[in-house]
């Protein structure tokens, strides 16, 4: 009895020093975010300034992106089904649960991409300034902005860069929600230009950082690149659904058999 009250007592006392101690580590992931940017901010703008250094800026964007994973208390741990080949530009996609998945995919992945990202996280401060200059933007408020986004893709792929699109879209609103559907946008430029896709999925995001604002906690951050697709024989009007619901097929299943 005596054991029980105590657990009783206990947990409202975790709960409370959860509600003060989270707002302070979602401050420490801002100030990891914002610090490495302020410090090498002379040298992020010159290799931002044309697009032809794209790929020593992105050499820089992996060192930042190890340091807000590793300063969290995440711990990386990357599983591949086929490596990733040299010189080689590919079509990344992948579930989106948290703002680290960001960083995870720029860890994931040696060889230069740009992000197709949502317009809102420019307002961020100091990270915002490089995400417009270096990310290709979506306003989904706008409907000129999805042939203006394909229009700038194409263009970053005829320089030899990748492309990463979280397909669903954004994260879920449902936070119950397994994983969204797909939208066409990564699949019709990857059939386009024959571009390889690398479907990953991001097992421990979610739990880690959530948006949920006092979530979240240190501990193991598990990815998985699975084998690689390759498009040169696919076309746009008989391929690209079947092509879309496969990928979805291949992170929801495995996102399943990881749940049981």
């Amino acid at each position: 009895m005596y054991i029980v009250n105590e657990k009783r007592l206990f947990l409202p006392v975790l709960k409370f020093l959860r509600y003060i101690l989270m707002p302070l580590y979602r401050i420490w992931f801002y100030l990891l975010m914002g610090i490495p940017i302020l410090i090498m901010f002379p040298i992020l703008l010159i290799l931002t300034i044309s697009e032809s250094t794209y790929h020593l800026f992105f050499k820089v964007a992996r060192i930042w992106a190890a340091i807000i994973i590793y300063g969290m208390g995440f711990w990386p741990r990357i599983v591949r089904e086929e490596k990733m080949q040299k010189i080689q530009s590919y079509m990344l996609v992948a579930n989106h649960t948290s703002m680290t998945d960001i960083m995870m995919m720029l860890l994931i992945s040696k060889n230069p991409f740009v992000f197709v990202g949502k317009k809102e996280l420019a307002k961020i401060p100091i990270f915002g300034f490089f995400y417009k200059r270096t990310c290709i933007l979506v306003d989904r408020g706008n409907p000129r902005s999805r042939k203006e986004v394909f229009d700038r893709a194409r263009q970053r792929l005829k320089d030899g860069v990748g492309i990463c699109i979280f397909p669903e879209g954004g994260v879920p609103e449902d936070p119950s929600l397994t994983l969204d559907g797909f939208k066409d946008g990564a699949f019709r430029l990857a059939i386009e230009h024959g571009l390889p896709l690398l479907p990953v999925t991001l097992y421990d995001n979610k739990k880690r950082f959530p948006f949920a604002f006092y979530k979240g906690s240190p501990g193991l951050m598990r990815a998985k690149t699975h084998a690689i697709i390759p498009t040169e024989d696919m076309d746009l009007a008989n391929d690209k659904v079947r092509f879309r619901e496969s990928v979805r097929d291949i992170i929801l299943k495995e996102l399943q058999a990881d749940q049981q």
